[in-house]
């Protein structure tokens, strides 16, 4: 996952009550618990599997154990496929990969800490550079190696999270892997739109608060997180002529079920 962005955020309490401590205490054990479960069984299952299923039954424990209440709208095509989704939240991540078993492209500002990178690598998570413009046709194979060898992968076209009230400007120069590759024609690429419904703005990872303050706010929640994933109809040739009309097809789908909700 990425930073988050400048998007101005609301002003939040930042101070978790005392009562709501021993509710983050359980949930951070859990998470140990589901952590030392799933690591010896993704290592006994490795020789035996292309690609282990381990990893999306843990995020998908993740997503519980953080409250996380969530529907699917739509469906999405089994197997390889390129989906390009708003950012707002870290439960972006979990949520999504349980529901798909999708890998992910992130910025290797994430593999600074060290079992942060290893834990990402279980789910072969792809790790660019977004602000090195002079490596951004090595960027470019990487995203399509992982297209061909890790099955569904998904970008956050956006670079980072934002409020989750309106979409960033999507980037493009990623979108690039598919448009070398004769065989990536087959690939489907289908938005997604993540959406917290009327608590978007207080979930969200936004303005300047860390990370950190943000993920223990969030699992202080007595109230479930309600998120619904809605997968949109896929991109048309017509769409794909290019990572431009890609990334535009994209944003104006994703804005469009958006201004749907708040209509």
């Amino acid at each position: 996952m990425t930073r988050a962005a400048s998007t101005p955020a609301p002003a939040r309490g930042r101070t978790i009550a005392p009562w709501n401590w021993p509710l983050v205490a359980m949930r951070l054990a859990l998470l140990l618990a589901t952590l030392l479960l799933c690591t010896p069984l993704y290592y006994l299952l490795a020789p035996l599997t292309a690609r282990n299923p381990v990893p999306r039954w843990f995020l998908r424990a993740v997503t519980a154990i953080a409250g996380v209440r969530l529907r699917i709208v739509g469906v999405h095509p089994a197997g390889r496929t390129f989906f390009l989704a708003n950012h707002v939240s870290w439960l972006d991540i979990p949520a999504m990969a349980g529901a798909t078993g999708t890998a992910f492209i992130a910025h290797d500002g994430l593999a600074a800490f060290g079992p942060l990178r290893w834990l990402c690598g279980l789910n072969d998570t792809v790790f660019i550079a977004r602000h090195d413009r002079r490596s951004v046709a090595a960027q470019v194979e990487q995203v399509r190696s992982a297209l061909f060898e890790t099955g569904a992968l998904t970008i956050f076209p956006e670079g980072t999270t934002s409020d989750g009230t309106a979409l960033l400007p999507f980037k493009s120069s990623l979108l690039s892997a598919l448009e070398a590759e004769a065989d990536a024609d087959q690939i489907p690429v289908q938005p997604v739109w993540l959406d917290y419904g009327e608590e978007t703005r207080d979930i969200a990872w936004a303005g300047a608060e860390p990370g950190l303050d943000n993920a223990l706010r969030i699992l202080a929640r007595w109230r479930p997180v309600r998120l619904a994933i809605t997968f949109l109809p896929l991109l048309q040739e017509s769409e794909r002529v290019d990572r431009k009309a890609m990334a535009h097809a994209a944003s104006h789908a994703i804005s469009a079920a958006m201004a749907t909700r708040r209509g």
